[in-house]
């Protein structure tokens, strides 16, 4: 879909890549691992796919489903102007849940996300003086 490719993960499926920076995450013991470029566009669809990846561990705890590991992939594109073409996600689940459990598990997470529900409806950003 795009250029400004991100990834986070937790759990079994935490980055092993050099480069992929780590930071503490309230639902793993070892936290997650982050890979992305320091720019705009990426820290934008990082907001994404760790509101999501985020939300796979709190919707998974409060539905009883283990997850083992998980990892969010988000791209995206931007035009001339720099408005945003959009964002798309990818979800990757360790878990020895039913298929449709974790499908029901991620459409859950998809209609609660907090960061992808804001971006969907719209938000007015402004500089403040």
């Amino acid at each position: 879909m795009g250029e400004f490719e991100v990834a986070v993960a937790a759990g079994a499926l935490r980055s092993t890549d050099a480069g992929a920076v780590n930071f503490p995450h309230r639902w793993t013991p070892d936290g997650v691992t982050v890979e992305a470029a320091f720019t705009g566009a990426h820290l934008l669809h990082l907001a994404a796919a760790g509101c999501v990846l985020n939300d796979v561990y709190r919707e998974a705890q409060g539905l009883g489903i283990e997850v083992r590991g998980a990892r969010v992939t988000a791209t995206g594109d931007f035009d001339p102007g720099w408005r945003s073409a959009g964002i798309g996600y990818t979800v990757e689940v360790d878990s020895p849940a039913a298929p449709a459990d974790l499908e029901a598990l991620l459409t859950r997470v998809d209609e609660m996300a907090e960061i992808p529900k804001a971006l969907r409806a719209g938000a007015q950003v402004e500089r403040i003086r």
